[in-house]
């Protein structure tokens, strides 16, 4: 069975490698993207199991690159998961209108984050 791949959208290259870092051991296949434009293209090429998307990007954010994704065809079931380090619940609302699946604030708990990845990709969006 091929590995699952994850496309990490992540404009700050720490946050990205510190990802990578966390979820390379559990065998997942990485892809990053550094903004949001960069992202529906690997996306759309790709077809990742999993996005995890930073909400602030350059060129397109984080929503916009979600909607777009979200109004494919060959994208709109891929589970998208908001990453951001500004948790407002008036962000979480709009990201959820937007079609993510769920939402982890940063940073990250790297002793948990690979669970909470694995419940995702197992289809338990209750984060």
């Amino acid at each position: 069975m091929p590995a699952e791949t994850i496309l990490l959208v992540e404009d700050n290259p720490v946050n990205q490698k510190l990802l990578m870092v966390v979820l390379q051991p559990h065998g997942y296949r990485l892809l990053t993207a550094g903004d949001g434009e960069e992202a529906v293209n690997i996306a759309l090429r790709e077809l990742p199991n999993l996005i995890l998307m930073d909400l602030q990007l350059p060129k397109m954010n984080g929503f916009a690159a979600t909607q777009i994704l979200k109004s494919q065809s060959e994208t709109a079931q891929i589970p998208v998961v908001a990453l951001t380090a500004h948790p407002v619940p008036e962000e979480w609302l709009h990201a959820k209108e937007t079609g993510f699946s769920a939402y982890i604030t940063k940073p990250i708990n790297t002793r948990s984050f690979p669970c909470q990845i694995r419940r995702i990709l197992d289809g338990d969006l209750q984060e």
